[in-house]
């Protein structure tokens, strides 16, 4: 059975605030948090700096175009 992240199209996306002192520090810790994750293949797709921090969106590629697909593999069927 493939694992979850196999079944992904393309990518994870997640969108937090986080308490910084500018816009790229925030994208910086959202780098980093994804990274931490374990994913590797990351992107920040939004960020705005306002008041005590940045709202940012960050995503992490676990397919990019012309990548093997996990969800193409066949799929075991469940019990």
């Amino acid at each position: 059975m493939p694992g979850i992240l196999d079944l992904i199209m393309d990518a994870v996306d997640i969108e937090t605030f986080v308490v910084c002192r500018s816009e790229e520090d925030g994208r910086k810790l959202v780098v980093q948090l994804i990274k931490d994750w374990g994913f590797t293949d990351v992107d920040i797709v939004f960020c705005q700096f306002q008041g005590p921090g940045a709202r940012v969106r960050g995503r992490a590629y676990v397919h990019r175009s012309g990548d093997v697909y996990g969800w193409l593999k066949p799929r075991d069927k469940e019990a």
